[in-house]
């Protein structure tokens, strides 16, 4: 606007200075300006120029205003449009939001069950194994009960006797089963004797055991009386003495359960031996390995009539029986240890089925965190970590 006012006023100086004269239109004679008329035309045409102007200045600012107002529209309906998807993209995203942690709350829900899950498999598992436990401890005792039956069974000259003394008494029954078990042990620990009961209604011990060597050299004979009773009687040792006598046994034995005062595993009391049976076959053993010894060497100096005393007097001497006692506390000391190795395996085997149970159960927690957290797809199955009948999932939550 400036502008075209400045060529205007240059315009106009431009006029005054290079048209001082007028033409007349007619006869075309120049007719000088005088000073009031060149005023006049001057302010007449300050005044179209003027209007001009205004004319222009209005229009120009009608046009402004209107592209002004354009513009301003096109940029509140831009601004609009961009509020619209703004607010668009916040409503997915909100949504998108609720989605994620439903999922998320989906996913922890499923590993709470699934560790759930494995936490009572795990219990199951090991209540099966201790249920399998029992049921193959019973059956070994059920196994050894049938062998013992097996062993009575193949005795078939005792059965009628057992079932008469079963008639008789409880006492008499256990006493019985102690007489065939010190019978068994003894043909069982060595298999070279002869080892023979004697029948009931006989006079004699109850076994009576013919010492051999494996190149079946007789060596001597041990009377065996068994007697399971809650006291002591000192006639036993009398009616063995007899009987020893009349067998002419070299050496006679008592088995049992109640010694007599001042004898605890074994000893001697009047000539005859008193033990009770956890000890029977290692004081057998031992009674076994003299008899053998002066059996040979009483056959390499045949003709010594003496050699019988002398085994007489080592058979009851002290010397004897700390050997004796030495092998039998041999025998108890393997037999302790033996017990005390047992209690400290099963111990371990306790402790160890108690961290793999821990174990097992932190593999599965530690499995189903990764895979909530990576998905079912993403990892591979495991077979033991899955539950026997459980229905595959057609559409796995992915995270």
């Amino acid at each position: 606007m400036r502008n075209r006012n400045s060529e205007a006023r240059n315009g106009q100086t431009a006029t005054e200075a290079h048209v001082p004269n007028i033409m007349c239109p007619e006869c075309g004679a120049e007719i000088a300006l005088s000073e009031a008329v060149s005023h006049s035309i001057r302010e007449q045409l300050a005044t179209e120029l003027e209007e001009r102007l205004n004319t222009q200045r209005g229009a120009l600012l009608a046009e402004a205003t209107a592209r002004a107002e354009e513009k301003v529209s096109t940029e509140l309906q831009d601004l609009r449009t961009q509020l619209e998807g703004q607010q668009s993209k916040l409503r997915d995203a909100q949504a998108a939001e609720l989605g994620l942690r439903k999922s998320k709350r989906e996913v922890e829900e499923a590993r709470d069950n699934l560790q759930l899950e494995v936490a009572r498999q795990l219990d199951a598992e090991r209540t099966q194994i201790a249920d399998k436990a029992r049921q193959q401890a019973l059956e070994e005792e059920r196994l050894k009960g049938a062998d013992k039956e097996e062993i009575i069974k193949s005795l078939k000259t005792q059965i009628e006797a057992l079932q008469r003394r079963a008639e008789q008494g409880s006492m008499q029954l256990q006493g019985e089963t102690l007489e065939v078990t010190l019978e068994e042990d003894l043909r069982l620990a060595f298999p070279y004797d002869e080892i023979a009961e004697v029948k009931k209604g006989e006079r004699g011990a109850d076994v009576i055991q013919h010492v051999r060597t494996n190149a079946g050299l007789e060596c001597g004979v041990v009377l065996w009386e068994a007697k399971r009773a809650k006291k002591w009687s000192p006639s036993w040792v009398e009616k063995l003495k007899e009987d020893q006598r009349e067998a002419k046994a070299e050496l006679s034995v008592v088995v049992t359960t109640c010694p007599p005062e001042g004898v605890r595993g074994f000893g001697q009391l009047d000539g005859i031996w008193v033990c009770e049976p956890p000890f029977a076959c290692a004081l057998a053993s031992a009674l076994r390995h003299g008899l053998v010894g002066i059996a040979v060497q009483r056959t390499q100096e045949s003709g010594r009539a003496d050699k019988m005393t002398h085994l007489y007097d080592y058979l009851c001497s002290v010397e004897f029986r700390q050997h004796v006692e030495a092998i039998v506390e041999s025998f108890k000391g393997l037999k302790e240890q033996l017990a005390a190795e047992r209690r400290a395996f099963e111990r371990q085997w306790s402790e160890r089925e108690q961290q793999i149970g821990k174990a097992l159960q932190h593999t599965g927690m530690l499995y189903g965190s990764i895979q909530g957290i990576a998905g079912r797809v993403a990892l591979p199955q495991i077979d033991s970590l899955e539950l026997p009948c459980a229905p595959a999932q057609a559409h796995p939550v992915a995270v």
